[in-house]
């Protein structure tokens, strides 16, 4: 499976989720709303209103995320607010955002391996190819065996048209996980890409 259908296939799983969740929550309410409407009919007048208490709130769930926003400009030396704010960018597919905020993480932590691949995966998504492939490159300094991030290479490399160095980043793929499934999809495109030119 390639790293992109891998991407596709998560972000399904995780709106399948929310949409159940929210499907389920939504009747769960209204079917607390019913049961609460019968028994409050054998409650004493004077007895609190009963229900929906712990019902989710969008108004609180976007008011979390601004704030974790918030946080992250307010605070800009704290890694872990940067991360998230990247992150949750990165959700809605504002790339650039998620970058700009990814970058003030690398500047706090650059020996920070996680930060450094996510950056080479974001800039990868945004169409950024040149600097996705500096950002894959620094990563395999740190772990040279890493297959998902010379999945991300290759596919740079591939994207931005370079044959030599899409051929090596898939020869040391290959090297590493000679079972890769992504290795058949990335030979095909580089011999269309060796063909055009």
């Amino acid at each position: 499976m390639s790293r992109e259908n891998l991407l596709f296939a998560i972000i399904g799983i995780l709106l399948g989720f929310i949409v159940g969740f929210m499907f389920a929550s939504s009747m769960s309410q209204k079917s607390a709303t019913q049961q609460t409407a019968a028994s409050s009919q054998s409650l004493p007048s004077d007895h609190p209103p009963v229900g929906a208490q712990n019902a989710p709130n969008p108004e609180a769930m976007r008011a979390e995320v601004q704030a974790s926003l918030e946080k992250a400009r307010n605070e800009p030396k704290d890694f872990e607010a940067q991360v998230k704010a990247a992150e949750l960018y990165y959700q809605i597919q504002r790339y650039d955002q998620a970058i700009e905020f990814l970058l003030k993480a690398n500047q706090l932590k650059p020996t920070d391996y996680r930060t450094v691949v996510i950056l080479g995966m974001v800039n990868l998504d945004a169409g950024h190819y040149d600097t996705a492939e500096k950002w894959y490159q620094a990563a395999l300094k740190m772990k040279s065996d890493d297959v998902m991030v010379l999945s991300g290479l290759a596919a740079a490399t591939l994207q931005k048209g370079d044959a030599k160095a899409a051929e090596d980043a898939i020869a040391k793929l290959e090297k590493v996980d000679p079972t890769s499934e992504d290795l058949a999809q990335f030979r095909d495109k580089l011999a269309t890409l060796k063909a055009g030119k």
